[in-house]
């Protein structure tokens, strides 16, 4: 049975091992002891009743496979060696690795229970808090300000942004800017665009400390607590030669029609480390267990009777309208992965009311959903 290697366990690398768990011999390799759920992780920050609704425990997505919780230190083409002593041949590679972030969109503790910690200690600290500076105007740094604002009304939250408006990296109409600008100036937010800051505040992010910073333009701002949310990162470090011959300056993968990593013939790259000119999204992960098939030649009865031309799997994330949700770790004696397509219940992004004011504006269903899909899905990707 050919064993498929999978590098990475967050939306991508999670959802192909567990679907190709029943056929092949899977490895899934990840230093987290549980799949991180990005998406719902800024709501978490204000509302500890989410925690349980972020981390979701690997011991029951394999159950003919195995996750091995650990960094992948080098990975070549046919092996991934995790330590000086332990390595792991692969018949097939598929680099899932994703992207870093700054906290709280992503995290860098490995263990849930650090993680649950520090998000205790920063809702403890923003109550206290009077005044954050959100450095970056793209979806993450929006949507942190609804949330913050929502929970912490007594917040005065200033967005900082280098470009002359917010949402300015990505497919976003300018209604839709107007209206999450309008609904956060409603509560208070201050935006600060046409100049980034001067120099970084002294503290880390989330902690509670005054500072005084100013923009390259000589304005003031004063805060207890700042986040930044720019600056996506590729996690592509770990590479032999042959393998990081395919990539490029900002880290990204080249990356075939199939996916495969350019130059090679088992290794196949996913989600947000290939260089496709597509918006990353978890929606997209639904979609792996068919591109395997057609990519790597392993057809089963079933999927031979699917009819199409193989595609990589985005080619099918138009049809979502909404994130793909992890809700449960099944209680089947499978152990599957149960993943589901609604929004989260309750939700206070202030996108909501920009998604009613687009059905007067006379535009398209499809520019709408285009519109809201961004947002909704695609926060992981924004930059300053």
């Amino acid at each position: 049975m050919a064993r498929v290697v999978v590098v990475g366990g967050g939306y991508g690398g999670a959802s192909l091992a567990r679907q190709l768990d029943a056929d092949l011999d899977v490895v899934l390799v990840e230093p987290k002891d549980a799949f991180v759920h990005s998406s719902a992780a800024l709501r978490a920050v204000v509302d500890a009743t989410w925690q349980d609704r972020v981390f979701f425990p690997y011991d029951r997505l394999l159950t003919r496979g195995h996750v091995v919780q650990d960094w992948a230190r080098r990975v070549s083409p046919r092996r991934v060696t995790i330590s000086p002593f332990e390595s792991i041949d692969a018949d097939y590679l598929v680099l899932a690795t994703g992207t870093s972030y700054p906290f709280p969109a992503k995290f860098l503790e490995d263990e849930t229970e650090v993680a649950i910690a520090r998000l205790g200690r920063l809702r403890e600290a923003l109550a206290r808090t009077e005044r954050v500076l959100l450095v970056g105007g793209g979806p993450v740094g929006l949507e942190l300000a609804g949330e913050l604002t929502a929970a912490f009304p007594h917040l005065h939250v200033t967005i900082v942004d280098r470009a002359d408006d917010i949402l300015t990296v990505g497919d976003y109409l300018p209604e839709l800017r107007e209206a999450v600008r309008s609904q956060l100036a409603a509560r208070g937010v201050e935006f600060l665009t046409g100049a980034p800051l001067a120099y970084p505040p002294p503290v880390d992010v989330g902690i509670h400390h005054p500072f005084t910073v100013e923009t390259t333009t000589r304005v003031p701002i004063e805060a207890q607590m700042w986040f930044r949310c720019f600056g996506a990162r590729p996690m592509t470090d770990y590479l032999d030669e042959d393998l990081a011959a395919a990539r490029r300056p900002d880290g990204r993968l080249r990356v075939t029609d199939t996916l495969n990593v350019v130059g090679q013939d088992r290794v196949f790259a996913i989600g947000d480390i290939t260089d496709l000119p597509e918006s990353k999204r978890a929606s997209v992960a639904a979609t792996t267990r068919r591109w395997w098939r057609r990519t790597s030649g392993t057809w089963s009865t079933a999927d031979a009777r699917r009819r199409g031309t193989p595609r990589h799997p985005s080619g099918s994330c138009c049809r979502w309208a909404r994130t793909a949700v992890p809700r449960r770790w099944s209680g089947t004696a499978a152990g599957a992965w149960s993943w589901g397509r609604r929004r989260r219940p309750g939700s206070r992004v202030p996108t909501c009311s920009a998604r009613r004011s687009r059905r007067c504006s006379g535009e398209s269903d499809a520019s709408r959903a285009r519109a809201h899909r961004s947002l909704d899905a695609a926060r992981i990707d924004d930059d300053p």
